[in-house]
């Protein structure tokens, strides 16, 4: 159930007005406990909602028509943050690994992002060069820190809080032995 909870303010968190954060969302942590915790099957639920949510963004928030072609590499990076989830973390759960995973999701998405953006020249027509690579890695790199950031403390808490929890119950009760 906490990683449902946790997917649903992962939600929410894109959808606050959130102007000058760029990009701070919970849902890069979301997606890595989400897959630690729960089961293969289960990963289109989530999926599925994050499509919703930027579809409605889209059309509705940002009023631009919705062309579900630019929204591929982010969805397949959904899939990915969760399937890293389920690989890295899903057997044994250590500060390193978790580490590894709000290093690795939020940089995988800033590689993947960008290069599709400036593949697709869609939104922001970059030159066809490796200036224009650069460029618009460039530009991403304030959505990047901000990314790895909000990654980092949400799975600092999913993942940290408890265990934290435990040990504090662990020392009431050893206490309470004596």
């Amino acid at each position: 159930m906490p990683a449902y909870l946790l997917l649903l303010v992962a939600l929410l968190s894109r959808f606050l007005p959130h102007a000058g954060w760029m990009n701070f969302t919970a849902v890069g942590g979301a997606l890595l406990y989400f897959g630690a915790r729960r089961s293969w099957r289960e990963m289109l639920a989530p999926l599925a909602a994050l499509m919703a949510a930027d579809y409605v963004l889209t059309v509705y928030t940002y009023h631009y028509d919705f062309a579900w072609q630019t929204y591929v590499p982010t969805w397949g990076w959904y899939l990915a943050a969760m399937a890293l989830g389920q690989i890295l973390l899903r057997s044994k759960t250590t500060f390193a690994r978790v580490a590894a995973g709000a290093l690795l999701g939020p940089t995988s998405f800033f590689i993947i992002s960008n290069y599709a953006t400036w593949v697709s020249g869609f939104a922001y027509p970059y030159p066809r060069n490796l200036g224009g690579l650069m460029a618009c890695f460039a530009a991403g790199l304030p959505f990047y820190r901000n990314d790895l950031v909000s990654t980092a403390l949400v799975c600092g808490a999913a993942f940290g809080v408890p265990v934290l929890l435990r040990r504090m119950n662990g020392a009431q009760a050893a206490l309470a032995a004596k």
